[in-house]
């Protein structure tokens, strides 16, 4: 087949799975995650059923599929505010700044939907790569200068993960800020 016929093919392919994908979330927002049928789905995205099961087998596997989006579309925005900052402590607070923003924005995952999404492979490898890059942004400041050399950066990445997790319960954006300034301040020099 021409190479011209290929990428129009595959770029047909992945507007049909992106159209399922922002229709199941849409019908899921809208009625909860064991309200929304198949055929639902196919009648949102416009496409019929038989297509709809030659892309996934159920709900719930189209919702794994869309979360793995949202999850690559953070990481993404993450690395880019870090390669948009400053110097090494400035990266830091960026990153932290935008992870604390996403973190609070979470919000509107029922028990149901939380339970299966935040389970999935996808999760851990993610989370796997949001503590290496503010493990190594930690250490960069370290070396500068700029932040406490005495811990491993891996433990202070753990610590601001954790404490930034607290962003989800917060109840303001300026609350977010602060909570990534109390962060930042555990992992200045002591002294």
């Amino acid at each position: 087949m021409p190479k011209l016929w290929n990428e129009t093919i595959e770029t047909h392919r992945r507007e049909v799975r992106e159209a399922i994908l922002d229709a199941t979330a849409a019908l899921v927002a809208d009625h909860g995650l064991r309200a929304v049928t198949m055929s639902q789905i196919a009648e949102q995205a416009g496409i019929g059923r038989a297509t709809l099961y030659k892309y996934f087998s159920d709900v719930e596997a189209i919702l794994g599929a869309w979360h793995e989006r949202q999850v690559d579309h953070h990481l993404h925005h993450l690395n880019q505010v870090r390669d948009e900052a400053g110097d090494p402590a400035a990266r830091l607070e960026a990153v932290l700044t935008a992870y604390a923003l996403l973190t609070s924005s979470r919000g509107g995952h029922d028990a149901d939907i939380a339970s299966y999404l935040h389970h999935s492979p996808h999760v851990a490898h993610a989370h796997d790569h949001l503590h290496g890059l503010i493990s190594s942004l930690i250490a960069e400041a370290a070396a500068s200068g700029d932040l406490r050399a005495d811990t491993d950066p891996g433990e202070l990445a753990t610590y601001c993960l954790h404490a930034l997790s607290a962003a989800r319960s917060l109840p303001s954006e300026a609350a977010v800020h602060r909570l990534v300034q109390l962060t930042l301040a555990g992992l200045r020099n002591p002294g």
